[in-house]
């Protein structure tokens, strides 16, 4: 190859990276968060972002969910572990969820789960499912 068409191809691959990353992104620029704090329990805190909700060409909903773990230590001056972001569908009539992102990173083929006995995804089942009920009777 010359140096014009390995010019060519190395501007539509950056042009391609860019375009990826920019829709992977997309969730997390879509403007000021709104966070629903749901009831904390042992394992830890769980939020949602009223201003994500989402339906989807699917007609799931999605939503932006933050989780920060319990503190492990006893000592109330310790620093609080570091929360994690997740992008959830969520399928209200199968009360299933699965993360499509994790931390700003694509989850692909993720399989769908149901809430078990974890208490902060029920309640955030819930939670979204309840404000997303209008969104979804309009779809």
């Amino acid at each position: 190859m010359n140096n014009a068409h390995t010019r060519r191809l190395r501007h539509w691959l950056v042009g391609l990276l860019v375009l990826a990353l920019s829709w992977c992104a997309a969730p997390a620029l879509a403007g000021p968060v709104d966070w629903q704090e749901l009831t904390p329990t042992a394992e830890g805190r769980q939020w949602w972002d009223a201003g994500s909700l989402r339906i989807n060409r699917d007609g799931n909903l999605t939503v932006l969910s933050r989780f920060q773990p319990a503190t492990s230590s006893d000592d109330e001056s310790a620093r609080p572990p570091a929360s994690s972001l997740y992008v959830m569908e969520i399928d209200c009539g199968q009360t299933l969820f699965r993360d499509t992102s994790i931390n700003g990173f694509r989850q692909w083929n993720s399989s769908w789960q149901p809430a078990g006995a974890d208490g902060l995804i029920e309640e955030t089942i819930a939670a979204v499912c309840a404000a997303g009920a209008e969104l979804l009777a309009g779809a």
